[in-house]
């Protein structure tokens, strides 16, 4: 499984998360240790937002820890908004196409995870995506495939709604065709504007998700380990962990509730093999998938 890490707020260095930390994504993408894969080697990808709406690209095969262009790259670019990710294939080659994050248009998306006997039904989950968006199909993944569906059932317009029912459809395909665990998830996705991170397990077994954020840097992270404080100079806060036993659909707490404050724009986001920011928590709830946490961040 993967990792991955997102950033909102005022213009950073790419690096200042993915590398230059003691404990960055590229740091953790070689020695984890809150997950059952400590190397994520099947590639990596950042997409980021700068003068133009849709997002820049860029995807290798090499391990995040060996690419010399990755090095030079976050050193010398700025963002208000990226998404950062480490591969450890589930099972897909390992190929540029299936290296995350996804972009299409404006939208970009990452995801950690898996949806439980993907190969068995992969013919049927594309023949879910509309034509007018397969063309943008480029790799395997059950991450891409999620992605386009998310749009097709209008990302666009209800980024909640829309991810619901495409895990939902794909959920429903596992259950038929797949195997248990019919879906393990953390996930990350943009507009550009905003920043929405998602949690969500059919067991007992969803990916952490952790978030910060800074006053002095007007910016928060979330991962799927804790970032060192005393390293980086932010605090840290748990935002979500994965519990002993999967919630229930009543017994989580409301945005609300869990959190009176609305965290401000800049935020950071980490799960298991993600990060997001967050500025309001959502409750997911769909007929077949209910999704545990959706956060949403804008500036």
């Amino acid at each position: 499984m993967c990792r991955w890490a997102a950033y909102i707020g005022e213009p950073i260095f790419l690096e200042d998360i993915v590398s230059r930390p003691g404990h960055s994504l590229i740091h953790q993408s070689q020695c984890a240790t809150e997950c059952k894969s400590a190397t994520n080697a099947d590639g990596f990808g950042i997409a980021w937002y700068g003068e133009r709406a849709e997002p820049g690209l860029f995807c290798d095969i090499l391990p995040a820890w060996s690419d010399p262009n990755l090095k030079s790259l976050t050193a010398q670019v700025r963002s208000r908004l990226f998404l950062a990710h480490v591969r450890a294939s589930t099972g897909t080659a390992t190929s540029r196409n299936n290296c995350h994050p996804f972009a299409v248009g404006r939208w970009s998306f990452m995801h950690n995870g898996q949806i439980g006997g993907y190969d068995r039904f992969r013919r049927d989950a594309d023949m879910l995506i509309p034509d007018a968006l397969y063309a943008h199909r480029k790799g395997a993944t059950d991450s891409e495939a999620l992605f386009l569906l998310a749009l097709a059932e209008g990302l666009e317009g209800d980024p909640k709604g829309a991810l619901e029912r495409a895990t939902a459809r794909l959920e429903g395909l596992s259950r038929q065709k797949g195997a248990a665990p019919h879906v393990r998830m953390t996930a990350a996705f943009s507009d550009g504007a905003r920043l929405y991170a998602v949690r969500y397990a059919t067991d007992d077994h969803a990916p952490t998700l952790y978030h910060r954020w800074s006053a002095s840097r007007g910016a928060g992270r979330s991962s799927p380990n804790r970032w060192k404080a005393a390293r980086t100079g932010w605090p840290c806060r748990r935002a979500a962990s994965a519990p002993s036993r999967a919630p229930s659909a009543g017994s989580i707490p409301s945005a609300r509730t869990r959190s009176q404050r609305r965290l401000r724009a800049r935020n950071v986001v980490f799960s298991r093999q993600m990060t997001y920011p967050a500025t309001e928590a959502l409750r997911l709830g769909v007929k077949d998938a209910q999704i545990s946490d959706i956060r949403r961040c804008e500036r």
